[in-house]
């Protein structure tokens, strides 16, 4: 096992060096300014149409609305709350910085993945709509670049057992374990039975699941955590000048903080960034060629909302309350270190909310990802494949409960990257079209 885990840190830093954070933040730039910004620009447009998505407006499987709740259900898991721990216990608190960029510049890269996915997607065997990277990899660059969408849902079925299944079962194990003293093994069959209940069901039951779940435990979560910064309102200003100064000076090393570099901040803080809202990573569009919708613009700006709620409102309210409550020197990483800062500023509350959250989310991000491996898994294999994924992706969450947490981080945070690094090549090649569907879909609202 040591062997294995060695190799796999070797592939990651490699995977997670200076050129995936070009390609990842190039992308999003080159992306953000050929569509002059539009995504920054029409945020409020665009929860005004997450609303009216809440009906069907064209042929799709679900409505746009419950494709992206599906969509946020993958994104609003361990990430908001275990990655941002890491990420600031690395870099320090100059990563959230770095996460706030890569969200600006991934709410471009989220639009273009979905209009792509809709306009390039396809029907199955059974007359259901599916799309993602793969598909409008296919199916706009051509037959010379097949191999190309192959390999990213190769890269997709597998890194769904890491992401989103082992990391989101051992992490509801782990906090149950320490709050509750719930076995690792029980939570893990536990879990097993829940999600297979959602899972067996297909996509159209996984939507309902997100479409009535996640709005409410987002909603929740935020509430909880902008009272608790309203109760420590006069730490805000320090905390944020604390964040944009250390992200581009070196963090000195304080009480159980050994100190961090710029480097450390970007690196950690995009890599996590990522993690948290999946942004290049090509999963949220498997979600949104679903939608039932006739325009991939008007999904494109609803699937960009996913990057927003998920890192500049929910990774936000999370890093902040670390930063202010001023544990984030202690030594403490992960969840560990997150449940300690809400308990410091709410006393025998904070660990449990964190917990219980924490739980929650990672549920929700294993049924979404569920979905997302269950189509690269028919792109590769064929609709006969879905049954016998959707089994062997139910029995791999106990295993995923038990297994090293220093491991599954690893394997998923490499599983991120190499699934990126074909989805952002297509975005680059294919980013004409997307600009071309935003310039008719907008005249033509002028009009």
């Amino acid at each position: 096992m040591e062997k294995i885990s060695e190799f796999v840190e070797l592939i990651n830093g490699f995977v997670w060096g200076v050129p995936m954070l070009v390609l990842l933040l190039g992308v999003g730039m080159f992306l953000t300014i050929g569509l002059k910004f539009m995504p920054i620009l029409n945020i409020g447009s665009a929860f005004k149409l997450m609303w009216s998505g809440r009906e069907a407006s064209g042929k799709g499987e679900i409505s746009s609305f419950q494709a992206l709740m599906t969509a946020l259900s993958s994104t609003v898991g361990t990430g908001n709350i275990a990655g941002v721990a890491t990420a600031i216990f690395i870099g320090g608190p100059g990563a959230l910085f770095w996460m706030w960029m890569t969200a600006l510049l991934g709410m471009a890269t989220k639009f273009a993945e979905a209009v792509l996915a809709v306009h390039f997607r396809e029907k199955d065997e059974n007359g259901a709509y599916v799309g993602g990277p793969m598909y409008y990899i296919k199916n706009g660059m051509g037959k010379n670049w097949a191999w190309l969408g192959t390999l990213f849902a190769v890269f997709g079925t597998v890194a769904c057992f890491g992401i989103g299944n082992a990391v989101q079962s051992n992490s509801i194990a782990q906090v149950l374990e320490s709050n509750f003293s719930y076995s690792p093994l029980v939570v893990g069959l536990v879990v097993m039975v829940i999600a297979g209940g959602v899972i067996l069901g297909g996509l159209k039951r996984v939507g309902k699941f997100a479409g009535a779940l996640v709005p409410v435990m987002a909603l929740g979560y935020v509430t909880c955590g902008v009272v608790i910064l309203l109760m420590n309102v006069s730490e805000i200003v320090p905390a944020l000048t604390t964040i944009i100064e250390q992200a581009f000076s070196p963090t000195s090393a304080q009480g159980g903080f050994a100190g961090a570099t710029v480097w450390m901040a970007i690196r950690f803080g995009v890599s996590r960034g990522v993690f948290a809202n999946e942004a290049g990573l090509g999963s949220a569009p498997i979600a949104h060629a679903s939608a039932q919708t006739n325009s991939p613009v008007r999904q494109g700006l609803i699937a960009m909302l996913g990057t927003f709620i998920d890192t500049l409102v929910l990774c936000s309210i999370t890093g902040l309350i670390i930063i202010i409550s001023g544990n984030w020197t202690d030594g403490a990483s992960g969840a560990a270190l997150t449940s300690s800062a809400f308990d410091q500023v709410i006393p025998g509350v904070g660990g449990y909310f964190v917990a219980i959250s924490l739980a929650i989310f990672a549920f929700t991000t294993i049924v979404g990802w569920s979905v997302y491996g269950e189509r690269c898994a028919e792109y590769l294999f064929g609709p006969k494949s879905v049954l016998p994924f959707r089994l062997l992706f139910i029995l791999a969450l106990p295993v995923g409960a038990i297994m090293d947490l220093d491991f599954v981080w690893l394997l998923g945070d490499t599983l991120n990257a190499m699934m990126a690094i074909p989805n952002l090549i297509a975005l680059a090649v294919l980013s004409p079209i997307v600009f071309t569907l935003s310039k008719k879909y907008f005249s033509s609202k002028e009009s």
